[in-house]
């Protein structure tokens, strides 16, 4: 399928899910991604703040869960066109943006790109780690500024069933997917 058709379809259903069905999906993913990767003290995550209008993961379990844990917590910021990762913690003031995201006040560039995780918002990934997003290319773009290493890894509601068929070169693939049933690595293992 393609990739606007995708983004289509997996917005009808994520709207389709109650907002328990959500949390609950979202606990689920949380769990999965704890179990799987076992973060550790001192390591560093990128995360995402969810869009609560489009249901996006709730995020939040991660980021509580990271800083009552010493992990370090860096979310995006979009300032002008670019993406930048401001470091938060528990003290951090917020607001919201124009597209209705909240997000930290700072707009200060961590300056920071080795990060241990990227955890990434998707509205769909396939079997391969091709990713639909909203359309706007801030994750291609921020792929292309961390390390190979660094995990890229995101989460969704739903399995990977279709294939995207309009995959453009510049389309940076994730290296893992955790939804709510299992974790999808990328590189031929699954569990």
């Amino acid at each position: 399928m393609l990739k606007a058709e995708l983004r289509k379809e997996y917005m009808q259903k994520r709207k389709a899910l109650s907002d328990d069905e959500a949390f609950l999906l979202s606990e689920k993913i949380f769990e999965n991604f704890i179990v799987y990767f076992k973060p550790l003290p001192g390591q560093k995550v990128h995360v995402f703040i969810p869009i609560q209008k489009f249901k996006e993961i709730d995020t939040q379990l991660f980021i509580k869960y990271f800083l009552s844990r010493n992990i370090r917590v860096f979310v995006p910021k979009v300032v002008s066109t670019e993406l930048i990762s401001v470091e938060i913690s528990a003290d951090t003031k917020y607001e919201t943006n124009n597209w209705g995201i909240s997000e930290p006040v700072s707009n200060e560039d961590s300056g920071i790109s080795d990060f241990d995780f990227v955890i990434t918002p998707l509205l769909y990934c396939d079997g391969k780690g091709n990713r639909v997003g909203y359309g706007k290319g801030f994750y291609d773009g921020f792929f292309e500024t961390i390390p190979a290493e660094t995990k890229k890894i995101g989460v969704n509601y739903f399995n990977p069933d279709e294939n995207i068929d309009d995959v453009w070169e510049y389309d940076i693939p994730l290296d893992y997917l955790v939804t709510p049933d299992e974790v999808l690595s990328f590189s031929g293992s699954s569990e």
